[in-house]
């Protein structure tokens, strides 16, 4: 690798700028991430514009290892707290606001959460997760005081840029909605992270490249990389027992994600980079259960192609990409 590139991930020992390595680089020490239910619900469900949510999303509207949320939010976190200090003795907090759509609220609703949560002591930031079409002016208003205040991220999913796919999987806003809230987070310097799926129902791979591409375009400062895996009672069972959906294999999704952080700006954070479920919960594909097999056959392929985030980035399509 150019001497850059080592640099920028050496501590790691990874190809790819990873979350981990970001946080320990911003705050010298490590950062744990605690995955909050804050009680919300999400507009694709509640028929603020659409029912039924998006069609992969789980009963636990895609925060299935977040805390429970009959608890409160104080309890939630000091639970999650507690148990990573098994695994790892010091570290600070971000708190996590992941289940469902959590902007999607009167901003007096969510001012009560998120600062509940602000104040636990070792808090350093806050991670929120949302949708674009929930982002009213005064949310935007709100968001952007936390940003004077605490380190935040907001997480946009937009899973694809393909308007077919999007009406598949019932996500209920089209891209150029996404690419407007982008804009207005930016305006006020929000980091934000996208999310995008890799395996959504008959889509090729061109098209999941296509929608590296297209990011690597946006002013976002991180990308979280899923791995589609179906649940149990999701919407999208249906379309798989209709043949509309087949599951990557392992080594497709290797070389597929490889190929897109090659053109990824190499700044760009890599808050993650497959996607798993609850075990008991899950129909496929089984191969996503084991996390480090697909993190390290990750790096080796990097590794094999003498390859690195950013490689083939087109720095002539974006100015100076800034974090």
């Amino acid at each position: 690798m150019g001497a850059d590139h080592a640099f920028l991930y050496a501590a790691d020992d990874k190809r790819y700028h990873t979350w981990n390595y970001h946080l320990r680089n911003e705050f010298g020490h490590k950062v744990f991430k605690i995955a909050l239910d804050g009680g919300f619900d999400c507009p694709n469900r509640d028929g603020t514009v659409a029912h039924g949510g998006c069609t992969f999303c789980s009963a636990a509207g895609s925060g299935d290892f977040a805390g429970d949320r009959a608890d409160s939010l104080e309890k939630q976190f000091h639970d999650i707290k507690d148990k990573m200090h098994t695994k790892w003795k010091d570290g600070k907090y971000m708190a996590y606001f992941q289940a469902y759509t959590n902007t999607h609220a009167p901003v007096e609703v969510l001012r009560k959460k998120f600062e509940s949560v602000l104040k636990q002591e070792g808090v350093v930031g806050l991670s929120i997760a949302t949708r674009p079409d929930c982002l009213p002016d005064d949310v935007i208003d709100y968001l952007a005081e936390l940003n004077q205040r605490t380190y935040l991220w907001v997480e946009l999913g937009l899973q694809t840029v393909h308007e077919r796919t999007a009406l598949l999987i019932n996500r209920a806003h089209d891209y150029e909605c996404y690419k407007e809230g982008v804009e207005k987070l930016r305006k006020h310097g929000i980091r934000i992270c996208t999310h995008i799926i890799n395996g959504l129902p008959l889509e090729s791979q061109e098209m999941m490249m296509e929608t590296a591409r297209e990011v690597s375009k946006l002013d976002v400062q991180g990308i979280k990389i899923h791995l589609l895996h179906l649940l149990k009672g999701t919407p999208m069972v249906k379309q798989y027992e209709k043949g509309m959906l087949k599951f990557l294999s392992f080594d497709d999704y290797i070389q597929l994600v490889c190929d897109q952080l090659e053109i990824l700006p190499p700044h760009m954070i890599v808050h993650r980079i497959t996607g798993d479920g609850p075990i008991d919960l899950m129909i496929g594909p089984m191969w996503s259960v084991n996390k480090w097999q697909v993190l390290n056959s990750i790096d080796a392929e990097l590794k094999r192609r003498n390859s690195w985030q950013g490689k083939y980035y087109n720095h002539s399509a974006r100015g100076i990409y800034e974090t």
